[in-house]
């Protein structure tokens, strides 16, 4: 029987949050006289001058009717990237737990677990870049508080295998946290609509790749209300700005154009793919779920020189394990697919 508190760092269960103005304060006013700040306005606009919501309900209300997910099991973050940092600070002890990771994958991962001192054992991917189910329960010990698994992966774009991740659901009893940031990008389904069945299970979206919002910082957890309370502790208390939240409710009203882009992009992946093919520097172009692509090149060093000599840049992933030879490329406008075909084509000849 799982218990989240068995999970939980000793000094988080005994953390009294930092409580907020506007946290203590419910309902409707309209005079505000709590919370030390400039009264009269800023140089920007009158109403920069408050502090925002800190638990971004508005925001959350907008995503709960789209994701069909309750608010109150929703988290936001500074990007995704807080999200990891949190439940890295919430749910792991330093120089005591460890966490898993299924490489190659989303680098932050690794980064966080070094800055909160927390071990990082390393569940490398099958060949097929699918999870290598033995060798992660091998590594699964009484200090393992979480695994992280990428779905669409980055930097390989393949989903893994849906059934692979369920068993990991269904025998792990740390959090389970998979990273869905591509998921608009595949056909695959999300993880979301699980969590009532897996309570250990955070599923991570952001609104910076299919929303197109990367500038603005803006993550999202989603799992149990139990956890999402846990996240809300250890958070700063004004973790969002105001202007991200107004932008990002705009955003959330235009659901069908955010759709047309998602299948626009598809598309020129398709494209894209087919047209790396035809180059003779290519060797072979990796299957996508995501809006970018991994290529496996004759000299991956040379060719990402020649392209930044191209103004153009990719990323070169031909030291990281699994990907020797390779190049992460994202998925540009048509104009800037058109200059990359063509700077490679130069290389080529």
């Amino acid at each position: 029987m799982f218990q989240l508190e068995s999970l939980l760092r000793d000094n988080i269960k005994k953390l009294v949050p930092y409580s907020s103005a506007r946290d203590e304060f419910k309902g409707e006013a309209k005079v505000f006289l709590d919370a030390n700040e400039n009264s009269i306005g800023s140089p920007l606009t009158k109403w920069y001058n408050r502090y925002p919501d800190p638990l971004q309900w508005k925001v959350k209300e907008a995503i709960s009717k789209i994701k069909g997910v309750p608010p109150q099991h929703i988290f936001l973050g500074n990007g995704s990237d807080e999200c990891i940092d949190v439940l890295f600070r919430a749910f792991c002890v330093p120089g005591k737990d460890n966490v898993i990771i299924n490489p190659p994958t989303y680098g932050m991962y690794e980064v966080s677990a070094n800055i909160n001192d927390i071990e990082i054992r390393r569940a490398k991917l099958l060949d097929d870049f699918q999870l290598d189910l033995v060798h992660l329960e091998n590594l699964v010990d009484e200090h393992t508080k979480i695994i992280w698994i990428c779905s669409p992966n980055n930097p390989t774009a393949n989903s893994l295998n849906r059934e692979d991740i369920e068993i990991v659901l269904n025998n792990f009893n740390g959090l389970v946290v998979i990273d869905e940031a591509y998921i608009n990008f595949s056909k695959h389904r999300s993880f979301i609509q699980e969590l009532s069945d897996y309570p250990t299970l955070v599923v991570m979206q952001t609104f910076s790749k299919a929303w197109g919002l990367a500038g603005l910082r803006l993550g999202m957890a989603f799992a149990s209300e139990a956890i999402i309370e846990v996240m809300n502790k250890v958070k700063p208390p004004y973790n969002i700005n105001q202007s991200t939240q107004e932008l990002a409710l705009k955003a959330l009203d235009e659901v069908e154009q955010v759709n047309d882009m998602i299948r626009l992009i598809v598309k020129m992946r398709e494209e894209l793919s087919s047209e790396l093919t035809k180059i003779s520097v290519v060797k072979q172009v990796y299957p996508s779920d995501a809006n970018f692509l991994l290529v496996k090149v004759t000299d991956a060093r040379k060719i990402y020189e020649h392209l930044l000599q191209h103004e153009i840049v990719v990323r070169d992933r031909s030291k990281v394990e699994l990907c020797e030879g390779c190049l992460r490329i994202t998925v540009g406008t048509e104009n800037e697919n058109k200059e990359l075909i063509t700077a490679l084509q130069q290389f080529s000849n």
